[in-house]
């Protein structure tokens, strides 16, 4: 099968498309015919050699989420068949034409979905149920300060509180402001023009938000912690600004009550990735059909022998929503 390998650690141009051996079905495993692969900040991360190896696991490939058919299945396989369509996470091997996934980290794709909107759904709207809906616990009447919300898991996360009846403040930059209120969000905040902490202070007359989701890390912390309220809970999970040390208020976090909560979906282990499938797939899947159904936004898409392209897309931050790579036959060429 043709797949990305990645030379060595570097930039884009490091992303080749070769021929490689198919991957192995071991008994948990579905073997799926990849038509649509979702681009992840985790894969640049990996190609730049970020996170110190070469693989996540279950392959050398690059790629972490899938949407595609199931033309094969192991002995312990329940609940899927050959033939059907089926979107996930995988641990590794997404930029391929086939890819092995644990079938407990497997959905079905909604009936009115095509295979490129359904590769965007399971990285970003699985970890923005994780962060919002079970760590922070939102709920209808709450208010939540999304921050990235033009992003793959910003604006799924945006979407997904929008749906649960939240108060949603997001911030963004001044020409996606108008994409992000169209997902829901109550007030867009222009980060580079305006100081998110001091909107929320006005629009909540000094209150705070309940919940903040923030990707960025320390450039933000403390503006975060001065805009939650009391019993508020900041869930960190990202730091594209910067992951350096931070400082804090003891006082602040006891007399007020918040709760600062972070969250990597690479890093927990297996059980529990299948726990976060089954609770969004159990809350929402169901959502992605019919009118006012939740929608996977897709900022563009490339041919697998574009991989390199689509990763200079994303590292421009020009994106709103997700990248996709597709892996149609004369895509190959």
């Amino acid at each position: 099968m043709k797949a990305i390998n990645i030379r060595e650690f570097g930039a884009p141009d490091v992303l080749e498309l070769v021929e490689v051996a198919d991957p192995e079905v071991r008994p948990d495993d579905l073997l799926v015919r990849v038509y649509a692969a979702g681009v992840n900040r985790a894969d640049l991360t990996h190609r730049t050699g970020g996170y110190g190896h070469p693989n996540f696991g279950d392959s050398l490939i690059i790629g972490l989420e899938i949407a595609g058919e199931v033309i094969g299945k192991g002995s312990a396989v329940t609940g899927f068949e050959v033939g059907d369509r089926v979107m996930g996470v995988v641990g590794g091997g997404a930029y391929a034409e086939l890819a092995r996934i644990d079938y407990r980290m497997a959905m079905h794709i909604p009936a009115q979905l095509d295979y490129v909107h359904a590769a965007a759904i399971p990285e970003v709207f699985v970890t923005a149920h994780e962060a919002m809906m079970h760590l922070a616990r939102l709920k209808a009447g709450d208010s939540v300060l999304i921050h990235a919300a033009a992003g793959g898991v910003g604006s799924a996360a945006v979407q997904l509180a929008y749906a649960t009846g939240a108060t949603v403040y997001a911030t963004t930059e001044g020409s996606k402001l108008a994409r992000v209120e169209h997902l829901g969000a109550d007030v867009a905040i222009d980060y580079k023009t305006q100081d998110f902490a001091e909107v929320i202070a006005d629009k909540t007359q000094g209150r705070g938000v309940d919940v903040i989701i923030d990707f960025i890390g320390e450039p933000y912390f403390a503006r975060n912690i001065a805009s939650l309220a009391r019993g508020g809970r900041l869930v960190q999970v990202g730091i594209l600004g910067g992951g350096g040390n931070v400082t804090v208020a003891l006082e602040d976090i006891l007399y007020r009550h918040l709760q600062i909560i972070g969250t990597v979906m690479k890093s927990r282990t297996q059980p529990e990735k299948h726990a976060m499938i089954k609770r969004f797939r159990e809350h929402w899947l169901d959502r992605f059909e019919g009118a006012g159904s939740l929608e996977p936004v897709v900022d563009s898409t490339f041919a697998l022998a574009r991989a390199a392209d689509a990763h200079r897309r994303m590292e421009s931050s020009e994106n709103v929503g997700k990248i996709i790579l597709t892996m149609q036959p004369d895509d190959l060429v």
